[in-house]
């Protein structure tokens, strides 16, 4: 399977709050946000830029995002972008939408991934 593929600018932080919480309003902003509620966590995903000092987070993530739509039915989209990185041993942090994938990575190792992903017969654009 062969992806296009695209970085989006700035960087990312993922952050953890109470099951409880509200989502808070700096959540909102930015080119990409992803809000996930278990009855054990908020998770965010959002604009590094947006999250105040203090939120229990990890910083420094960059985005690749799989251009699409894709068709809900496709199998392996995840797999083709994860399986070369774990062989890289480059770790990633993945979210999923009705109309496409999403794949994080640190920002040190952005580079690195995209090359391996090129490797893996993958399209990035602007590269």
């Amino acid at each position: 399977m062969s992806l296009n593929l695209s970085l989006l600018p700035g960087t990312f932080m993922i952050c953890r709050l109470g099951a409880e919480s509200i989502i808070p309003d700096w959540a909102n902003a930015g080119s990409l946000t992803s809000i996930t509620r278990t009855s054990d966590e908020l998770s965010i995903v959002c604009a590094e830029a947006n999250v105040p000092e203090g939120v229990r987070s990890d910083r420094g993530w960059r985005c690749f995002k799989v251009e699409g739509p894709l068709d809900l039915s496709l199998t392996g989209v995840l797999a083709s972008l994860a399986n070369p990185l774990a062989e890289a041993r480059i770790n990633i942090f993945a979210l999923s939408t009705f109309d496409t994938d999403y794949l994080l990575v640190k920002e040190d190792n952005v580079s690195r991934a995209a090359e391996v992903l090129i490797r893996s017969g993958h399209r990035l654009a602007n590269r």
